[in-house]
């Protein structure tokens, strides 16, 4: 695969110095409707068309109109090359991840990418009650073993994250504390603009500096 997943968007693959590396997880966080789950699809979708295998964690609910505007008449076909696991909880969650690392890990099948969207949405409903300690530990093993995985196989992962917004001044913070921080060797901030814009932000980068760049949300995909 060489080091980088071309993500087909010819600004943000600038800004990532030629696309997601090929042996660690990029986080991206934002608010909601800032483009995450969208970049997620687009670049799944780009990597089934390429014949590889997708699997993909998806807590939130993914937008089977979104991939058919996407893929076209190509959809049956790009979704064959789809491993999608829809958890309902965040144990359910750790299943799935562990079980498509496991099948990345085993190499039958050519896997060009993992997608965890969202990481957080089942651990944010903990926060605050009295499994919030086991939550916590839940979501690190999950991370822990996306990581391993991406340096063995080695293979790009996807990890979305939610966001809080810091009441001292205001900023929005990704949800997961430190830990998610430091397994991420990558992390991208996706911000809302007028209209169709967005902007992401290259936050953290194993080798390039902070810096930003836009895509449009259009009908069949990012541009």
């Amino acid at each position: 695969m060489g080091d980088r997943l071309a993500t087909g968007i010819p600004s943000v693959d600038r800004l990532l110095g030629g696309g997601l590396e090929g042996d660690s997880v990029t986080e991206l966080y934002g608010e909601g409707g800032s483009g995450k789950t969208l970049f997620c699809l687009d670049v799944a979708a780009r990597v089934a068309r390429a014949g590889r295998w997708v699997f993909y964690v998806d807590t939130e609910g993914v937008s089977v109109d979104r991939l058919r505007s996407i893929a076209g008449d190509g959809l049956e076909k790009l979704l064959e090359r789809f491993l999608l696991s829809s958890p309902k909880n965040l144990e359910e969650q750790g299943r799935a991840v562990a079980t498509a690392c496991a099948l990345a890990r085993e190499g039958k099948r050519p896997v060009g990418l993992i997608v965890v969207d969202s990481a957080t949405f089942f651990y944010r409903l903990s926060l605050s009650g009295s499994d919030e300690d086991d939550a916590r530990e839940a979501l690190s093993l999950a991370v822990a073993d996306l990581v391993v995985t991406a340096l063995e196989v080695p293979v790009p992962v996807l990890l979305t994250n939610q966001v809080w917004r810091n009441v001292r001044d205001g900023t929005l913070e990704p949800l997961g504390g430190s830990f998610l921080n430091h397994a991420a060797k990558t992390i991208l901030r996706f911000d809302r603009l007028p209209g169709a814009r967005r902007r992401v932000v290259l936050i953290k980068h194993r080798s390039l500096p902070e810096a930003s760049a836009e895509f449009r949300i259009t009908n069949t995909g990012l541009e």
